[in-house]
């Protein structure tokens, strides 16, 4: 406040003592008066102050005139600490302004830091997770660049590299099922990601022989803040492990069951010939006969488990009439459903023309048709039907017996399944037949469901494509 009060006595000084010759020094008080404006302290000094200093500045020319002054004169000497006044308060708002917004930036480069600081938080937190679950992990881009990795991705960056890169070969080394068949470019699950797909399961081999990985993988699109796609996170899972202990096992099962067969069908053929044997007493004709029934149920057995093995089950699809096969069927089944008391009917269209598996869609049949008879022991009705459309067919095997809860019905295709209520009926059965139906409705490239309601009945209906399976079937 000293220095601007200083500054208005100087100015009256020299522009007093120079009147004559310099009358214009006065307007040297504007920056004084802009010094006081612009700090901010003491509002009403300052302001008294800018008009104060300037007229006290310009009273020694009026009190020279006097009492010959002139009403401009007076004007003047008004006006003058008026501008002043005008100019300070001009200033001042301005200042306060400017202070505001000073502040308001301030806050809100707070509040950026802070959102900042947030936002590394949950990318730590992120990464951190990311990097502790025991999956590759990788986000892409719509160009498919890579925008986020975890270390378990960049332990497999090697191998899927390789297999996503640009030149063609290093393309050859991602490979379908067959772990022979390199992908081609749009069925790399990347490409397929970038390019909007959502699969989960999708199983690839990675790498060259001796050394290649089973991966599975699956992809979700990642979403703008409108919902269009920006990109996709594709998973990367090690399965190799899992598929080798599954494909061994599945060939002990196999070798397992084609060594009981021999033996059994020795057994049955001579249990044929023995009870060919006129002279054989009764009682003993009745004991091997359950010899030979039981035999016969477990070389039953063993024919469910050769063909629960996938390597053992091969589809040859041809152009086949299913209201045939149909047929066939409940012809095949009309006994067992006389002796447990069931209505059997069917309403397919004839002919009704599909490109399968003759004798895999009749065995697929014919254990749906047969469950349908043996779970329901009360009684009832067992209905076969079918519709067609141009690009589908479908069969659907409906019965009026026991059910079974939701829960179950999502797993009766599972291997061995047998539903708790079936186990306490004492219905025989392994619980393989639902699980071959599924495996060969699968080769057609078709599905199968199941709805059903515990005392309710069970629909089973499979759909199948009308110009056969696609070509990576």
């Amino acid at each position: 406040m000293i220095i601007p009060v200083l500054d208005f006595v100087a100015i009256g000084l020299l522009r007093n003592g120079a009147a004559p010759l310099l009358p214009g020094l006065a307007v040297l008080v504007v920056f004084p008066v802009i010094w006081l404006s612009a700090s901010g302290m003491l509002t009403r000094t300052s302001l008294v102050l800018s008009f104060v200093g300037p007229l006290l500045i310009m009273l020694p020319t009026l009190a020279q005139k006097w009492p010959a002054h002139t009403a401009t004169d007076v004007t003047t000497v008004i006006l003058f600490p008026l501008m002043m006044l005008a100019v300070s308060l001009a200033i001042r708002f301005a200042s306060v302004n400017l202070r505001m917004q000073q502040r308001e930036l301030a806050q809100k480069d707070k509040e950026l830091r802070e959102l900042l600081d947030a936002s590394n938080k949950r990318e730590r937190l992120l990464q951190t997770v990311l990097d502790a679950t025991d999956v590759g992990i990788i986000a892409v881009d719509p160009q498919g660049r890579h925008l986020l990795t975890n270390d378990r991705q960049r332990l497999f960056h090697e191998l899927v590299a390789q297999g996503e890169g640009t030149a063609n070969q290093e393309r050859q080394a991602i490979y379908a099922l067959d772990k022979r068949t390199p992908l081609p470019p749009e069925k790399h699950p990347v490409q397929r990601a970038v390019d909007g797909e959502s699969f989960a399961d999708y199983l690839v081999w990675i790498g060259e022989d001796g050394d290649q990985r089973a991966i599975s993988t699956a992809a979700r699109p990642l979403l703008s803040g409108e919902g269009h796609p920006n990109g996709a996170v594709v998973v990367y899972s090690d399965v190799t492990s899992l598929v080798e202990a599954l494909a061994a096992n599945e060939e002990l099962v196999s070798n397992v069951s084609h060594e009981f067969r021999s033996p059994l069908n020795s057994i049955l053929g001579n249990m044929d010939l023995i009870l060919e044997d006129p002279s054989l007493p009764r009682e003993l004709v009745q004991r091997l006969t359950v010899v030979q029934r039981n035999s016969e149920r477990l070389l039953a057995l063993v024919s469910d488990l050769t063909a629960s093995a996938s390597a053992a089950l091969n589809v040859h699809p041809k152009r086949t009439d299913l209201a045939s096969l149909v047929e066939t069927s409940v012809g095949s089944a009309r006994t067992q459903a006389e002796r447990a008391n069931i209505r059997l009917t069917a309403d397919v269209p004839s002919p009704l023309w599909a490109y399968a598996d003759p004798l895999r869609i009749g065995q697929a049949l014919d254990n749906l048709v047969s469950n349908a008879i043996k779970y329901s022991p009360g009684g009832g009705q067992v209905s076969i039907s079918a519709w067609a459309s141009d690009e589908w067919i479908r069969l659907s095997v409906s019965d009026t017996g026991m059910g079974m809860s939701t829960e179950d019905a999502a797993k009766v295709f599972k291997r061995f399944f047998r539903t708790e209520t079936a186990r306490k009926s004492s219905i025989s059965g392994a619980g393989l037949g639902l699980s071959i139906t599924k495996m060969i409705v699968e080769r057609h490239g078709g599905t199968i469901t199941c709805h059903s309601g515990e005392g309710q009945g069970s629909t089973f209906t499979l759909t199948l494509p009308a110009d056969g399976p696609p070509p990576s079937f």
